[in-house]
């Protein structure tokens, strides 16, 4: 197919990002992917961990994309995408709510698994409030969570080329811009998610590893 949208830096990334999620998701069944973008990262994590079921969503806009990538791929552990966002009001939290999966006596349990990738420093900081909010609603019980991006660390940045991501990121949208990793984890730990690891990845991007206790 050639109407695929395509993302260079998905197919630079994927690799170090599959090392990391196939020891952190190993043993876990439902992951879910907020912001999967093109669908690029989706089909090549689901195809390389075919014991998780790997349920994409973005925004409205994104969702042919990323069905144009699940129907090439045609595999058996990728549902169709789901319409999400992060939004503040009318209270802060995923719209539209996801569906759960269901235990076998048809029980709501959640996501043991949820995945991220360059969605934070694109959102402004209500959403990224908003983010963590949704996460409370949709994780099952010891559910491990993975956030790929940069981040600044005590306020400053760890390189050059993220300060000036940075300034590109602010010139396009003043909302946006690299988030400080103090004030993400707090965000987490508000919702009881504790950091297991926080794993230094290619282009100065890291990989934050939280675990819900």
């Amino acid at each position: 197919m050639t109407d695929r949208p395509y993302s260079p830096s998905c197919d630079r990334n994927r690799d170090p990002i599959l090392a990391v999620l196939r020891e952190r998701f190993a043993g876990r069944r439902e992951a879910l992917e907020i912001g999967s973008g093109t669908g690029q990262h989706a089909v090549h994590f689901a195809a390389a961990m075919p014991w998780l079921r790997w349920q994409c969503s973005d925004a409205a806009a994104y969702l042919p994309g990323i069905r144009a990538w699940l129907d090439e791929a045609a595999l058996p552990n990728t549902p169709p995408p789901l319409e999400l966002q992060a939004v503040v009001g009318p209270a802060p939290g995923f719209a539209p709510a996801p569906p759960l999966p269901r235990g076998a006596a048809g029980d709501a349990r959640g996501f043991d698994a949820v995945f991220s990738a360059n969605t934070l420093h694109i959102m402004g900081w209500p959403q990224v409030e908003a983010f963590f909010a949704g996460l409370a609603t949709v994780l099952a019980a010891q559910a491990s969570v993975v956030v790929y991006g940069p981040f600044n660390y005590r306020g400053r940045y760890t390189s050059d080329s993220n300060r000036d991501f940075d300034g590109w990121l602010k010139a396009r949208d003043p909302v946006s811009g690299i988030r400080d990793f103090e004030a993400v984890d707090e965000l987490a730990a508000a919702i009881g998610l504790r950091l297991r690891e926080d794993i230094a990845m290619p282009a100065n991007n890291r990989c934050l590893v939280w675990r819900r206790d």
